[in-house]
């Protein structure tokens, strides 16, 4: 069998104090190339792990380092973590540090409920899971067994209080009947569970669960057992377990409870532009100060508005063939549609707002754009049209503007387009339900403009897609659909 060896933190950092010197990325090609082996397996020296003798000491030596047992971390390996795989937190991890204190001292606080709110791709999900990880220390016992997750996000699975809480049950070991499967049944000996024991529990997507309609309002829960299961949690006299929800839409009637010392709001944005440099630099790619590379990586970054899913996409997307680390080459690809926007984002700044003939394409700029990124937010748009058509016509109609305009530029749009589609008048509250729709949906980012008054504006990634929506249903007007 192969000698294996893996380096110690303070191996690392000696490493990466003579990568440095020599200019090198964290996983430049140059680097790996230099040392006979392959970018993940310079990963995986980085993050500590077992790699080949060989490797091990190319790595070393390629940046200059002769005496490379110094680097090696001679202490018996830690035993095998038993945390749970997660979805979307792993070691590219960057940024948002102050917001995962804050939101930790809650939970180990008063808050029972935490709800992460946002577009889809913000993040979300990794937030959580990170959460998770600091609160590690919080649980009593083992944290395998007190943590436990509902993950919506696919269209085929089961959402019905009844089906994840036998689940949730059976899984800490809890025997259960026939007749005990009954939700008022289990909805009891969940709470008591929880009530009694330690326990965080992650849901995501949350809104798969909701439904509702222009008349009746929207983020109802489809199956009230759910509704019961939040209220019950919150208005128990004391609770040890903590949730944390993920949802792209507002749980209206959870939000409206009296319970608001139990559970808290956070909307979750894209990373700034220090955390999008430490990404950048954690992927390997070239970050330093005064270089090319780090000006085209940072109008990307900020045409995306730091939108973590998208950046990572184009990570990749630059680290593989045929780019394999050549940031100026993917701009010349596709840096042109970048420019698109940053012109017509200036123009809008200058005064010129209203741009009826742009036709962005952030999010299809690219063919893995097309297939990680755009299929989710073309999922969010039709779950839109479905479930809030009126606030679906006002986000396309919307789009013309490239920056935040007052509410009533907005709602003129929606009145003209529903005269055009039902020949009648759109009335007042039909408007505001529409608002508070996209509001909900956080598909609509509310800001104070110079005359202190309140505006409304999209994330350039919705917009992108919104404009292509809108192209569509003035199309179907000049057919006659």
């Amino acid at each position: 069998m192969a000698v294996t060896l893996r380096a110690s933190k303070q191996g690392v950092e000696r490493v990466d104090h003579e990568r440095r010197k020599k200019g090198w990325a964290a996983t430049a090609a140059a680097w790996y190339q230099d040392a006979n082996t392959t970018q993940a397996t310079l990963k995986r020296f980085r993050r500590g792990l077992p790699i080949q003798q060989d490797a091990f000491i190319g790595i070393c030596q390629a940046v200059g380092i002769k005496n490379w047992q110094e680097i090696v971390d001679d202490s018996p390996p830690s035993p095998t973590d038993s945390r749970p795989e997660f979805f979307a937190y792993n070691e590219a991890w960057v940024g948002r540090e102050q917001l995962v204190t804050e939101l930790s001292e809650k939970l180990r606080g008063r808050c029972r409920l935490l709800l992460l709110v946002g577009i889809t791709g913000i993040g979300k999900t990794a937030l959580a899971e990170r959460l998770a990880v600091e609160l590690q220390d919080w649980f009593q016992g083992d944290w395998q067994n007190n943590l436990r997750r509902a993950n919506f996000d696919y269209q085929d699975k089961t959402t019905d209080f009844a089906s994840v809480a036998a689940r949730w049950l059976e899984e800490w070991g809890e025997r259960l009947s026939a007749e005990e499967k009954q939700p008022e049944r289990l909805l009891s000996r969940l709470i008591k569970h929880l009530h009694k024991n330690q326990v965080l529990v992650l849901i995501d997507s949350l809104e798969r669960l909701l439904t509702g309609n222009e008349e009746e309002g929207w983020g109802n829960f489809a199956d009230e057992w759910w509704l019961k299961f939040f209220l019950s949690l919150l208005s128990a006299e004391s609770c040890q377990s903590r949730l944390i929800v993920t949802s792209q839409d507002l749980p209206i009637k959870l939000v409206d409870s009296r319970y608001s010392n139990f559970w808290h709001r956070q909307i979750v944005y894209g990373l700034d532009e220090s955390e999008q440099v430490a990404l950048f630099e954690k992927t390997g790619l070239d970050i330093r100060d005064g270089s090319t590379d780090k000006s085209l990586l940072l109008r990307i970054g900020k045409v995306y508005r730091g939108h973590p899913l998208v950046l990572r996409v184009i990570i990749g997307e630059i680290n593989s063939e045929p780019f394999f680390g050549n940031v100026q080459a993917y701009w010349e690809d596709c840096g042109d549609k970048i420019e698109e926007v940053e012109n017509a984002l200036a123009e809008a700044e200058a005064g010129k707002n209203l741009g009826e003939q742009d036709n962005w394409k952030l999010h299809t700029l690219t063919k893995e754009l097309r297939i990680q990124v755009n299929k989710r937010l073309e999922a969010t748009f039709d779950r839109l049209k479905r479930d809030g058509f009126d606030a679906y016509i006002l986000l396309c109609a919307a789009s013309v503007y490239r920056y935040p305009e007052k509410d009533e530029y907005w709602l003129k749009h929606l009145v003209q387009w529903v005269r055009r589609l039902e020949n009648q008048e759109c009335s007042e509250e039909r408007q505001n339900n529409a608002l508070d729709k996209l509001s909900n949906c956080c598909l609509v980012e509310e800001s104070i403009n110079h005359n202190n008054r309140r505006t409304l504006g999209q994330h350039d990634l919705i917009r992108s897609v919104a404009i292509a929506h809108r192209r569509r249903l003035l199309e179907s007007f000049k057919n006659g659909v």
